[in-house]
């Protein structure tokens, strides 16, 4: 598994930062999946947070791990429209308020970014 999505899921619940005009948005997020090598992330396109990151794709994550360790992905979202791609996501992290073909659920991946792991005085980084 990729290591990106295995430190996330264990994390349980991560905060991804997007930015509206000049303000910072967080919100917690819990659905991640590795699709095809990528790091998957999943929303509404209903949903300011959709909305935010097509306007401006660059976003941050932060999540706490154990053992006060914590890290931070910076990086770029891509939408993926494919129907298998959010029927993988589906099958790897289920929410049941929403299907495949409902119009309404998007997955979006990392093209680019970089992975901080914070423990103590050591930072460990890499590339998505």
């Amino acid at each position: 598994m990729n290591k990106t999505v295995e430190l996330l899921k264990k994390s349980k619940v991560f905060f991804l930062a997007t930015n509206e005009g000049n303000l910072p948005k967080v919100r917690p997020f819990g659905a991640v999946a590795e699709i095809n090598g990528k790091v998957y992330l999943s929303t509404a396109n209903n949903k300011d947070c959709f909305k935010q990151i097509i306007a401006n794709p660059k976003v941050q994550i932060a999540a706490m791990l154990d053992d006060w360790k914590w890290l931070r992905i910076s990086g770029t979202l891509k939408s993926d429209p494919a129907q298998s791609s959010r029927e993988e996501m589906l099958k790897q992290f289920p929410l049941d308020i929403y299907k495949a073909d409902d119009g309404i659920f998007e997955v979006l991946y990392f093209t680019e970014g970089t992975v901080e792991i914070y423990d103590e005085d050591k930072v460990e980084s890499f590339e998505l």
